[in-house]
């Protein structure tokens, strides 16, 4: 599973642990992009908290065999602090209609779809690449253009090597990339195969050293998740004196 979210900054930003995710989050993600795909449609008005947070819209095919996974179908987020009601519709369009990954989601397919919504929490920054806990923590890294790298001496410590070297900053642009806290169970990585994978999501296609992975500026965090398929979001509309036209 890849995730492209955008790369806003997200330093210094706290929130609340005890921010929940519901099923009315998803509902109204789906719902926000059914009247999308469907102009006569009323919405639903959003009845949870309009409190601030990051937040990640995920669109997942449902499999079509009991036994398989669902597939991606789009995902997208961001790390600046929204309004719940603003934000989730904003990013469930934003996922469904413009991941580069991805074809834009038809209305055909939306008796197919799942919707996830993940609120992002206790964000901290890290003291070196491996400072996270698999299962528990997301990770958004950051590293300079490798050629920066100094080969100067230090007495900084290496994660897994005895190797000194340190980063020099330029004006080269960085690389960032993130993976919410499921990817990394999902995929069966330990901690060194998502580093270096998010290291290549990050768009570096050369070779991965040590160097670079001690380059890495880590913020990890955590996630409160809730999933809801499409015959659950046709009940709540339904449950709300609205129809649904497919």
């Amino acid at each position: 599973m890849s995730l492209v979210p955008p790369s806003p900054a997200i330093d210094g930003q706290e929130h609340s642990e005890t921010q929940v995710c519901t099923a009315e989050h998803c509902f109204h993600a789906f719902d926000v992009l059914y009247c999308a795909l469907t102009p006569s449609a009323n919405p639903v008005p959003p009845k949870f908290a309009d409190e601030k947070c990051p937040l990640f819209v995920t669109w997942n095919t449902r499999p079509s065999r009991p036994g398989r996974s669902s597939r991606l179908r789009g995902c997208i987020g961001t790390f600046e602090p929204h309004p719940l009601h603003e934000g989730l519709a904003e990013y469930a369009l934003i996922s469904a209609f413009r991941d580069h990954r991805f074809r834009k989601i038809t209305k055909s397919e939306l008796p197919t779809l799942e919707c996830a919504i993940s609120l992002l929490t206790d964000f901290e920054d890290a003291d070196s690449y491996l400072d996270w806990t698999l299962g528990v923590h997301g990770i958004n890294i950051s590293f300079p253009h490798p050629s920066t790298l100094n080969t100067a001496s230090s007495g900084a410590p290496s994660p897994l090597s005895s190797s000194s070297y340190l980063p020099r900053i330029t004006s080269k642009p960085t690389f960032n990339a993130t993976y919410l806290p499921e990817v990394m169970p999902e995929q069966g990585w330990d901690k060194i195969e998502a580093i270096d994978s998010a290291i290549q999501k990050a768009g570096w296609n050369g070779t991965i050293t040590e160097d670079i992975r001690r380059s890495i500026k880590l913020r990890r965090y955590q996630s409160k998740k809730y999933l809801v398929d499409w015959e659950e979001y046709v009940s709540w509309r339904n449950e709300h004196g609205q129809d649904v036209e497919i």
